[in-house]
This record gives C-alpha cells, sequence and structure tokens, in this order.
C-alpha cells in the first residue's frame, strides 16, 4: 500500500552543493527503485535551535515519499550510515492529509446548511405592525 511521507533531513553546513546533489540523488533513485517516487526541495542553511554534532548551523532538505514502509526503512537506514547527515526525521503525512479533508466537508456543509437556514430580515425603512390592544 503506498503511502505518502516527508522525510527532513539537515546536512552538515561545510557540504558541497555537488555532494549533495549526488546524495538527493542517491536517495531519489532508490526510492523510484523500490517502486516509489520521491520530490525533494532544499530548504538552505538555516541556523540549528541547538548544537547538533558540533554544528550551529545545517542544510535543511526535504523529501517527500510516496511508497510502502519498506522504502522509507532504506532510505532512514542510507541516512543512518552517511557521515553527511547530522538529523532526520520522517513523518507520515497521508493520514494528516485525510483528515484535512474530512474537517474541510464538514466546514463546507456547515456553511450551506447556515446559508439555506439564514433568518430573513425585515427591510429598512418598514416597521412591524403595532400589536392588538383588548379594549
Amino acid at each position: 500500500m503506498n503511502r505518502s511521507y516527508e522525510v527532513m533531513f539537515i546536512v552538515r553546513p561545510d557540504m558541497v552543493d555537488e555532494d549533495l546533489n549526488k546524495l538527493i540523488s542517491t536517495l531519489e533513485s532508490s526510492v523510484t527503485s523500490a517502486g516509489g517516487t520521491a520530490k525533494s526541495e532544499v530548504w538552505g542553511k538555516r541556523r540549528l535551535a541547538y548544537k547538533v554534532a558540533k554544528f550551529h548551523e545545517g542544510i535543511f532538505v526535504l523529501l517527500v515519499i510516496e511508497g510502502s514502509g519498506a522504502v522509507v526503512h532504506e532510505v532512514e537506514r542510507r541516512l543512518r550510515v552517511t557521515e553527511q547527515v547530522i538529523k532526520f526525521i520522517t513523518v507520515r503525512t497521508d493520514e494528516e492529509l485525510k483528515r484535512l479533508e474530512k474537517v474541510k466537508k464538514i466546514r463546507e456543509s456547515r456553511k450551506k446548511m447556515s446559508a439555506v437556514a439564514a433568518p430573513v430580515t425585515p427591510e429598512a425603512g418598514t416597521e412591524p405592525a403595532p400589536a392588538p390592544t383588548g379594549v
């Protein structure tokens, strides 16, 4: 069963662009050879919240994967043994997308219901009829 995952990993800030591109293409090719699809975004060098492996900065890369759990397991294994990668995290996003779609449908149905059941307001300038008196 294909699911969608986001793998965010941080590489050393002194890594050369050519080596970074080679690492990303290696990860993408391992995903495609296992029957999945991958897209990557390089977010660039950013300051870390805390010191990681003696580094205060790192180059952030987002890898969006669609595939099975075995594909993600292989990518994580490769990230673990790569010296340039100082940190990574994997998040499964398909459940979150399903939840957001469900919330969106509920909001749309509520908007439709409120539009249909909207109270009719009297026109401006007209006064309500006086109440009958018991004389």
